[in-house]
């Protein structure tokens, strides 16, 4: 039997992953949802734990780092705990930024640092810019600014510099228009790839904000970009990713995010990414 980890208080509209749990059933693996923080779960009894939707982690970091730690010391993890630790902090694309994988242009505020806005953009010639949390997940603590209005965003730029540090950004015009995109890859494989399309006039793309999103045929460019995003990390045989990039003004894919610790997967777009993901997991599991 395996543990797929995820939150006590996960909404009952989220299904994304059934078309997952009906393969796995499918191959004749046993999997249980049991949230991550519930400390009457006896971990060791688990064949393998599966981390998935986790996503009330931002907010107990440090426990769900410790959580990852102690998993991992009676049984198998996926992905595993150093994973975890690396790419739960958003300052592992500055790592990935210095092995050559093109990012959105970011100025690192550290925890506790006091940057001023104002010399920030003026410094980078952005008219338009956008910021967000160290640590975080769903657009929370984000914020789209412009020059009209920097004392609103210095505000939210003390805020988050107070907590676990923020990234400063040119805003990408293009999310509004061509939206965000997302490679899924498991075992370092391509599986497929959605494009998430916000409202009119927002920059959110989750469904939890209204957008919608749909199946996207991946250029040559976009999938070079996931592979070497997921080869720069450094981590090798790693049971999933999802690499989300954004077009700059010339239309070139920058990484946006490389997510290997509870991404969604869009199996709604393609049910056989849903058989090609257990069989990866049955695969860890021989």
């Amino acid at each position: 039997m395996i543990a797929l980890a995820t939150q006590s208080n996960l909404p009952d509209w989220e299904v994304d992953d059934s078309p997952f749990h009906a393969a796995l059933a499918d191959l004749g693996i046993e999997a249980a949802r049991v949230a991550w923080d519930d400390r009457s779960v006896d971990w060791s009894r688990y064949d393998a734990v599966v981390i998935r939707t986790t996503w009330d982690y931002t907010a107990k970091h440090e426990a769900f780092v410790a959580w990852a730690d102690s998993v991992e010391s009676v049984t198998k993890l996926y992905n595993p705990a150093d994973v975890v630790r690396w790419n739960t902090r958003k300052t592992y694309l500055r790592e990935l930024e210095s092995r050559d994988v093109p990012i959105v242009p970011t100025e690192w505020v550290l925890p506790g640092e006091r940057r001023q806005i104002a010399e920030i953009v003026e410094r980078c010639g952005w008219e338009r810019g956008f910021m967000k949390p160290v640590i975080g997940s769903t657009a929370e603590a984000t914020l789209r600014f412009d020059r009209t209005d920097l004392a609103a965003a210095q505000r939210h730029l003390d805020e988050l510099a107070a907590k676990s540090g923020a990234m400063v950004q040119p805003y990408l015009a293009s999310v509004e228009s061509h939206g965000e995109c997302s490679i899924v890859l498991f075992d370092g494989e391509f599986s497929h790839a959605v494009r998430k399309v916000p409202v009119a006039g927002d920059y959110r793309v989750q469904d939890d904000f209204g957008a919608s999103d749909a199946a996207h045929e991946a250029s040559a460019e976009e999938r070079d970009l996931a592979r070497r995003a997921v080869a720069a990390s450094g981590f090798e045989d790693l049971l999933y990713a999802r690499v989300d990039y954004l077009r700059d003004d010339s239309g070139a894919p920058r990484l946006v995010e490389l997510e290997l610790v509870e991404p969604s997967l869009f199996f709604r777009h393609d049910a056989t990414g849903a058989r090609r993901f257990a069989e990866a997991v049955r695969s860890r599991l021989a």
